[in-house]
């Protein structure tokens, strides 16, 4: 079979951050970040959607196994961003504004080497019901 085909997995964490640029005084980060930038954080319930892309294996029919992508999400994302406060407790947004759009770009950043090359890679992340990035777009 030379067909490509899409598989997705799906994972949630629950995660708390803070927009802020550390070189804007507090009434520009509010004017530029609203609620988001109030001192004491805000958390979200997120849904991380992966999605590979590529020739299913002519043995087994898979893409690849999703419980095989399930744990490794879990182990290199999910138990890193989880119950954590992202601009204090992960080495990723100590300089970089967790953004949803930088959330996404960073959990792209740690699976890419960890999924075959062959293998296309997209990452979703829904920040809230209505908001949600993609990369690559």
């Amino acid at each position: 079979m030379d067909k490509r085909i899409s598989v997705f997995r799906k994972e949630h964490f629950n995660s708390a951050h803070r927009l802020f640029h550390q070189d804007w005084d507090d009434k520009k980060n509010q004017e530029i970040f609203g609620k988001c930038s109030y001192p004491n954080y805000h958390g979200h319930n997120y849904e991380l959607i992966v999605k590979l892309t590529g020739i299913p294996d002519p043995e087994t029919g898979f893409v690849m196994d999703l419980k095989q992508l399930g744990d490794l999400i879990k182990s290199s994302v999910i138990s890193k961003f989880d119950h954590k406060n992202l601009n204090l407790d992960t080495p990723y947004f100590k300089t970089v504004n967790p953004t949803a759009e930088n959330i996404c770009l960073v959990i792209y950043e740690i699976l890419r080497p960890l999924i075959k090359p062959e293998l296309d890679l997209q990452v979703r992340l829904y920040e809230t019901e209505r908001n949600f990035v993609e990369f690559p777009a």
